[in-house]
Order: C-alpha cells, then sequence, then structure tokens
C-alpha cells in the first residue's frame, strides 16, 4: 500500500513537470575520445609511448574499450604489434563485443582513425573524466559514511579516511619526473657544489648546529630520510630537540650576487607524539636558560633564573620552530599537516618522535606490525621527497643490547629493522656509554680480595671520567657519505648536546 501523502506528493510533481526535468545523472564520459585512441593506437603502436606512462584499462568508461586496451597494453609491452588482425583471436568469441559487432568492431575502430597525433590529448581527457568519476564516487562514500553511525569510525577517522583517498587520486596516472641527461643531471650536482664552496660552513643541506656531525652529513639534505634511534635514556629525543632549534635559530633567507635565494637553517616542523608541547618546550627553555627542566616545572628559582626564563622565552617566540603534539598520529594525517604548513608558512625540515608511535593509514591496518612499520617508514620517504625537506625520524631498539656485553648499537638492532634500515639514507644511533657505566659499578664481594677490589673499581674510575658528560653519535649507514663515530658533549641536567672540544686547558 502507497501511503497517501506519498501518492499526492508524486501527483503534485507530476502536475509540475519536476518528474520530467529530474533526470539521472550520467558519469562524465566520453565514448567517442575512447574509441578515437584506441583506433589510434591500433593503427600506429608508437603512440602507445605518449600514454602508455599514465593511462590504465579502468580509467575507460566502456568496459570493452577498458578490454580492448589491456589486450593491445600487454601486446605492446611483450614487443609485439597490436592490430585488428593480432588481436581478432583473442575477441571472436568475446560476448561484450558482441553487442558492438563482434570483432569487426577492431577493424571499425582502425577504420575511422583520421590522425594520431592527438592521440595524448585523448589520452589526457579520459584520464580526467576518470579522476571526476572517481571524485563522485568518493563524495558519495562519504557522504553515506558520515549518515552511518559507527562506534568504532569516529569522524575525525572518516576525515582523515577522505584525505587519504583524495591523496591518492591525485597521485592516480601522475607522471614521473622522466628521464634527464647526464649533462643536466652533472648541471645540478655542480650547482650544489658550488653552494656548498661559496659557504664557510660548507654545508648544503638544514644545518644540526653541531660542527662535527655537520662535517660529517654535509647537513640534513633534501628528500632524506635520517633514522636516529637509541635506546631509552640514551638522548634521542633532546638531540633531536637540539637540532630542532639549532636549525630555527640558524634560519636566514638572502639572494646571493648571482641572484639565486639562499637558505640557512629553515622552518622545522617537529611532531612529537610521545611528549606535549608545553614539555617539549620546558626542554628547550631548560637548555637556553641554563636552569634545571624539573626546577622550572616545580617552580623553584630564582629571580635572576626567572629572568634569564623570561629572556629565553622571547627568543623562542621568535624561531620558525612548529609543534604537532597529536597523539595516535597516521602517516596520512602526519602529510596532510606537513603539506598544509609548507603552503601557508615554509617548511624545511621535519622531525617525528618517534616512528612506532605513527599509525598507518585508515583502512590499511595489518595485522603485521612489520608491515606497519614498512609502511610507516615508505610513508616518511615519500613526504620528504614529495615537500624537498629532510625527514628526521626517532625510532626505538629491540632489547637485544641489553643481553650483549657490548651495548653499542648495531642495524640489527633496529625494531622491525628491514623496512627501517632499507628505506633510510642515513642510520645513527645515539650511545651514552656513561649511562651503562653507572649502572656497572663495581661491588666488593665476600670473597674478593681488597688489593683486586681496588683495581677494578681505579680502572671503572678512570673509564667513566673519561666518557663523562658525553655521546656518541654512531652513523652506520649513510648513502651519500662515509659512517663512523662522532663524539658530542653532553649535560644531561638541561638535556644539552653540544660539540666536544678535548684539547683544552684545566
Amino acid at each position: 500500500m502507497v501511503n497517501t501523502s506519498t501518492e499526492s506528493n508524486i501527483a503534485s510533481l507530476r502536475g509540475s513537470g519536476d518528474i520530467e526535468r529530474t533526470e539521472i545523472r550520467i558519469p562524465p564520459h566520453n565514448a567517442e575520445i575512447e574509441a578515437a585512441l584506441l583506433g589510434a593506437l591500433l593503427t600506429n603502436n608508437r603512440a602507445y609511448e605518449r600514454i602508455g606512462d599514465f593511462l590504465r584499462a579502468e580509467h575507460f568508461y566502456e568496459p570493452v574499450h577498458g578490454r580492448i586496451y589491456s589486450a593491445l597494453e600487454k601486446l605492446i609491452e611483450q614487443g609485439q604489434i597490436a592490430s585488428p588482425l593480432t588481436l581478432k583471436h583473442f575477441f571472436e568469441k568475446d560476448e561484450a563485443l558482441s553487442a558492438v559487432g563482434g570483432s569487426q568492431y577492431l577493424f571499425d575502430l582502425a577504420a575511422s582513425v583520421v590522425t594520431v597525433i592527438n592521440a595524448t590529448d585523448y589520452g589526457r581527457t579520459i584520464h580526467d573524466l576518470f579522476l571526476r568519476r572517481q571524485l563522485i564516487t568518493l563524495g558519495e562514500d562519504v557522504v553515506n559514511d558520515a549518515y552511518a553511525p559507527e562506534i568504532d569510525s569516529p569522524a575525525t577517522d572518516q576525515i582523515e579516511a577522505a584525505e587519504q583517498r583524495l591523496y591518492d587520486l591525485a597521485n592516480t596516472g601522475e607522471l614521473e619526473r622522466g628521464v634527464v641527461t647526464l649533462g643536466d643531471a652533472a648541471r645540478r650536482a655542480v650547482e650544489s657544489a658550488e653552494e656548498a664552496f661559496r659557504r664557510d660552513s660548507h654545508v648544503v643541506g638544514v644545518t644540526t648546529g653541531l660542527r662535527d656531525l655537520d662535517n660529517k652529513l654535509g647537513g640534513l639534505h633534501p628528500s632524506d630520510l635520517l633514522i636516529l634511534a637509541g635506546r631509552p635514556a640514551m638522548g634521542k629525543t633532546a638531540l633531536a630537540t637540539n637540532i630542532a632549534f639549532n636549525a630555527a635559530e640558524a634560519y636566514n633567507s638572502y639572494v646571493d650576487e648571482s641572484g639565486r635565494t639562499i637558505t640557512d637553517g629553515g622552518h622545522v616542523l617537529f611532531f612529537s607524539l610521545e611528549m606535549s608541547a608545553e614539555q617539549l618546550a620546558a626542554r628547550i627553555l631548560s637548555e637556553q636558560a641554563q636552569i634545571s627542566s624539573d626546577a622550572i616545572r616545580r617552580g623553584d628559582i630564582s629571580s635572576e633564573e626567572f629572568n634569564r626564563l623570561v629572556v629565553a622565552s622571547q627568543k623562542l617566540h621568535r624561531l620558525p620552530l612548529y609543534i604537532d603534539d597529536s597523539p595516535a598520529l597516521s602517516i596520512s594525517g602526519l602529510r596532510t599537516r606537513a603539506r598544509r604548513l609548507k603552503r601557508q608558512q615554509k617548511l624545511h625540515m621535519i622531525v617525528v618522535d618517534y616512528l612506532q608511535l605513527l599509525h598507518p593509514s585508515p583502512g590499511r591496518r595489518s595485522e603485521n606490525r612489520v608491515q606497519e612499520i614498512s609502511e610507516i617508514t615508505r610513508g616518511l620517504k615519500t613526504l620528504a621527497k614529495e615537500l624537498e625537506v629532510p625527514v628526521l625520524a626517532l625510532s626505538q631498539l629491540s632489547r637485544q643490547v641489553e643481553n650483549r656485553e657490548d651495548k653499542r648499537p648495531q642495524l640489527a638492532d633496529l625494531r622491525e629493522s628491514g623496512s627501517i634500515e632499507q628505506d633510510a639514507d642515513v642510520v645513527m644511533f645515539i650511545f651514552r656509554e656513561e649511562y651503562y657505566l653507572e649502572k656497572a659499578q663495581p661491588l666488593l664481594g665476600v670473597d674478593e680480595e681488597q688489593v683486586k677490589f681496588s683495581d677494578r673499581f681505579e680502572k671503572w674510575n678512570n673509564r667513566i671520567e673519561e666518557v663523562r658528560n658525553t655521546a656518541s653519535v654512531i652513523i652506520a649507514k649513510q648513502r651519500h657519505g662515509p659512517v663512523g663515530t662522532i663524539d658530542l658533549f653532553f649535560d644531561g641536567k638541561f638535556t644539552r648536546f653540544d660539540d666536544l672540544d678535548r684539547q683544552h686547558d684545566e
């Protein structure tokens, strides 16, 4: 039984003529252009070279056209000629083709071609119409998902999933950078070398503010993924914070005599997934004001220390250092925030603290944690290349380090190491021998002679004095440079890293 109010509404619509005007909207497509492109390909296979990089069979609206293109693609990539004759026996019994005339349709396509010059334009049009249809589908899915009350799918996750789908759609069919001649590549390399030569520091990338580390790395280079790993209490976050602060403090942009814009340091985006923005700022204030962070937190400071704190705070206020402390951030959410900052402000470097706290993109979760880490590291490397900025990501190390006599980290100690080691351009470890020596202080045993104990204690004491207030950065992998170990000064009270100079007067 039809509701009477519904019947009256339908009748009123009929009377007003709105039903005739309310037509079903057909998704955007152009079957004629699809046929024209297929005809051009069947006539001249060389036309495939112009559109093969971005056009796929699923981009065609008519299913039969997609199947013909797929068959063309396979034959051409196998080095065979794709023509109506060579494709005929593949489609003789194809029911999808029978509706348009069977295999004779292939000959009709080839016979109707006027020119193959417009093949690229045809391909671009087909691809553009495909993107429009995908946008329509995406919009419908977003609306339907928003209407569906799912407890496990909050609105923020739906927004993130929509952003991820839009990003993936934007990259569909995106052309690569393409082939460049060796001469062009060499010219760019010489320009980079010239820029480094003109600088007193010989640093091309973003400076770390640490002399020896800059000398070893040449700065933090655009498009590079750098991993800084270490066990808890080694100072990963402290070192990353120091590097981010130094880079922001060194920011300066000017035009040289040749008219090129030269940038020192840069705008830094710090993703703090472990600590809040206030805690991170307190660390930087402690290091700059030379006041213990614990004293700052408890307010146990003198008037003179408070004045130093105010001066340091004013200095921090002027620095281009941005902190995002959103918890449980996904790789797609991180990418969206970074792209937005680069568009609205500037962006020269990204820091992620730390890698294992990131989540995969919504809808791509895997039961295998190694696969999740693989997606995250690939996403960070892709982000570095897309935005042309260095990405410094912190990483945890597995506990097997603690089971060895030599506590120095190795590449095999990286947690879920396969993808991290593979995707990273630079892998560094932070190691403080002082931390382990303090835990290994000799104790006098019941059956131990005093002389033997004194010898052991003296060796231990001499060694701990040698490494006191020092830290080692072990560069275990560097794709474009040497590996090795760099010693830094470390002040645990103020969580401060600095250059280490062992040659000094008492």
